[in-house]
C-alpha cells in the first residue's frame, strides 16, 4: 500500500492534523426541530377540519402525520449524509473546512484573521448535549468570507474550540479579568418600555385570529368585537383593545427578554477575550478578541431613556454581515440596565477609570443645526394631519375635525421634539477618544479609538450650505464601518477631523471650504 493509500485511509501524516467530523447526533437534532414544526403546523390544520365537522377529518389527519414523518426521513437522511460528507480540522495556523452534498465547499481560514468565536445551542442540542460554532473572521467582502460554521459538534468540544482558536495570551491582557457584569432580575422592567411592545400585542391578536380563521371560529371572534363595541362604544372599545395590545405585549417583550438575556455573564478571560454568555431556551456564547475592539456604543431608546436605562454594544471588528450591516446579537455586551451601570461597563470595557461617555465635555452644535431639527420635526408631525384632512374631503366630516386637532398636536410637539433632538446632539475628543452622540428615538453615544479611525470626509447637502452646516464621517474597520458627526458648523469640521486623526489630515485643511461636498 502506497503511502498515499494510506493516508486515504485515514492515518494522517506524521506531523499533520487529523480530520474531525461533526457529532452524529446532529441528525436525531435535526429530526426533532422537524417534527416539532411538523406537529405545530398540522395540529391546527386537524382541528380546523374536527370543529367544522368534516367529515374527511380522519382523512386529514392521516395525510398530515403521514406528510410529517415523510418530512422527518427526509431530513433525518439528507442530514446524515452531509454529516457523512463533512469534515473539519484545526491546525496551528488554519482552520479547515469541507462539506457539500452536490457541490464540495473547500473552506480555509487563516486563525490570525479570527475575530470573535460563538456558541449557541437550541434547546433540543442542549438536552443531547451539543451545540453550534461559528466563526467570524475580520473580512466580509465576499461571499467566501462569510462564518465558518460547525453543527453540530459536542458542547465540551466547542468549548475547547473557542478556547484554542482564542488563545493568544499575553501579560498585559490577564490584568482585570473576571466577571464584568452579571443579569440582575430586575432589569426585566426595562423591556416592556421597548418599541416592541405594541408591535408583539398587535402581533399576538393577528395570531388570535388566525388560529379563530384555522379552527372555524373566526365569526364568534368577529361578533364578540361587535358586541363590545355595542356595549362600550368607539372609544371605550379602541381603549379596551389598545390596553390589551399593550398589556399583551409587555408581557411578550419581558418574555422575549428572559429568553434571550437569562443567565447573562459578561466577563474578561486570562486569554486577552471578552465573553458574553446567555440565553434560557437558546444558550449563546460570544467571545470577542480585545485587540480588535475599536470601542463601545452606549444605546439609549427613547423608552427606556425615559426610565435612566442604557445598553452598551461593543464596537469592533468582525462583527459585521456581508453587507456591512452590524451584526446586533454578537455586538451586545449588556441589556438595558442602568444608566450608572452601563458606564461603569463601558468603562470596564475599555480598561478605563471612568466611561469617556462620562468624562468627555460635549461640544455643543451651531443654533442653524436646532432650526433644521425644529423644521423637520415639525413638518413630520403635521403629516398624519394631511393624511386625515385628505380623507376628510374624500370620505367624512368627523375626519377633518381629527386632522385639525392632530395639526394643532403637531405644531406644539414639533418644536419639542426638535429641540430634544438638537440636544441630544454632541461631539468631542477626550484623550484617546473620540466621542459621537444623536439621535432623538434611538439616542446612541458612540466612543471610538483614535488610532481605530482610518479616514475621514466632510459631506453637505443644499440644504446645510445655505445655513454653514456639514456632516463629518468618521471612517473605520469597525461596528458601522462610518459614524456621522452631524450639522457642525462647515468651517469647525476640518479642524475636529485634525484633532481625531492628527497628521493625516492636516494637508487638507488649507483648502477652501467652498469645497467641501
Amino acid at each position: 500500500m502506497t503511502r498515499a493509500e494510506v493516508r486515504e485511509a485515514g492515518a494522517p501524516a506524521t506531523g499533520e492534523v487529523p480530520w474531525r467530523r461533526l457529532d452524529p447526533r446532529t441528525a436525531l437534532a435535526s429530526g426533532a426541530l422537524t417534527l416539532g414544526v411538523g406537529v405545530a403546523g398540522g395540529v391546527p390544520t386537524v382541528a380546523g377540519f374536527a370543529a367544522r365537522g368534516s367529515g374527511a377529518t380522519a382523512l386529514v389527519a392521516g395525510i398530515v402525520v403521514g406528510a410529517v414523518v415523510a418530512l422527518v426521513g427526509v431530513v433525518v437522511g439528507a442530514e446524515k449524509v452531509r454529516l457523512a460528507r463533512t469534515r473539519f480540522r484545526v491546525g496551528l495556523e488554519r482552520v479547515e473546512l469541507h462539506s457539500g452534498i452536490l457541490v464540495r465547499t473547500r473552506r480555509s481560514l487563516p486563525r490570525e484573521r479570527i475575530r470573535s468565536v460563538d456558541v449557541h445551542a437550541d434547546p433540543v442540542a442542549r438536552v443531547l448535549g451539543l451545540a453550534t460554532l461559528r466563526v467570524d473572521t475580520a473580512r466580509r467582502a465576499s461571499v467566501a468570507d462569510r462564518p465558518l460554521e460547525l453543527r453540530c459538534v459536542r458542547r465540551e468540544e466547542a468549548e475547547a474550540l473557542r478556547s484554542e482558536l482564542l488563545v493568544r495570551r499575553r501579560d498585559d491582557e490577564t490584568a482585570g479579568t473576571g466577571l464584568l457584569a452579571a443579569l440582575d432580575p430586575r432589569w426585566t422592567r426595562y423591556a416592556p418600555l421597548s418599541f416592541l411592545t405594541p408591535a408583539l400585542g398587535a402581533a399576538a391578536a393577528g395570531a388570535v385570529m388566525q388560529v379563530a380563521q384555522w379552527v372555524g371560529l373566526e365569526s364568534t371572534v368577529v361578533d364578540a368585537v361587535v358586541a363590545g363595541w355595542r356595549r362600550l362604544g368607539t372609544l371605550g372599545t379602541v381603549a379596551v383593545g389598545l390596553t390589551a395590545v399593550l398589556v399583551v405585549g409587555a408581557v411578550a417583550s419581558v418574555a422575549a427578554f428572559v429568553e434571550a438575556w437569562w443567565s447573562y455573564r459578561l466577563e474578561r478571560e486570562p486569554s486577552g477575550t471578552l465573553r458574553v454568555r446567555r440565553g434560557l431556551l437558546t444558550t449563546r456564547s460570544t467571545t470577542l478578541e480585545e485587540r480588535r475592539l475599536r470601542g463601545v456604543a452606549l444605546v439609549e431608546p427613547l423608552g427606556v431613556r425615559t426610565a435612566g436605562a442604557a445598553r452598551v454594544d461593543a464596537v469592533a471588528t468582525g462583527l459585521a454581515t456581508a453587507g456591512g450591516e452590524e451584526r446586533t446579537d454578537a455586538a451586545g455586551l449588556l441589556p438595558a440596565a442602568p444608566r450608572e451601570l452601563a458606564e461603569r461597563v463601558a468603562a470596564a470595557v475599555l480598561r478605563e477609570p471612568v466611561s469617556p461617555t462620562r468624562a468627555a465635555v460635549m461640544r455643543t452644535h451651531p443654533v442653524a443645526a436646532r432650526g433644521r431639527r425644529v423644521r423637520w420635526a415639525t413638518a413630520g408631525a403635521l403629516v398624519p394631519a394631511l393624511v386625515l384632512a385628505a380623507l376628510g374631503a374624500v370620505v367624512a366630516g368627523p375626519f377633518l375635525v381629527a386632522a385639525a386637532a392632530v395639526a394643532v398636536a403637531g405644531l406644539v410637539a414639533g418644536p419639542l421634539l426638535g429641540r430634544a433632538a438638537y440636544r441630544a446632539l454632541g461631539h468631542a475628543v477626550h484623550e484617546a477618544y473620540v466621542v459621537v452622540r444623536g439621535g432623538l428615538v434611538r439616542r446612541r453615544t458612540v466612543v471610538l479609538r483614535r488610532d481605530g479611525v482610518i479616514g475621514w470626509s466632510v459631506r453637505q447637502s443644499w440644504f446645510q450650505r445655505r445655513v454653514g452646516l456639514a456632516t463629518l464621517w468618521l471612517t473605520t474597520a469597525a461596528g458601522d464601518q462610518a459614524y456621522a458627526v452631524r450639522d457642525v458648523a462647515a468651517a469647525d469640521a476640518p479642524g475636529f477631523a485634525a484633532e481625531v486623526v492628527g497628521d493625516v489630515v492636516r494637508p487638507f485643511l488649507t483648502e477652501r471650504h467652498s469645497t467641501i461636498g
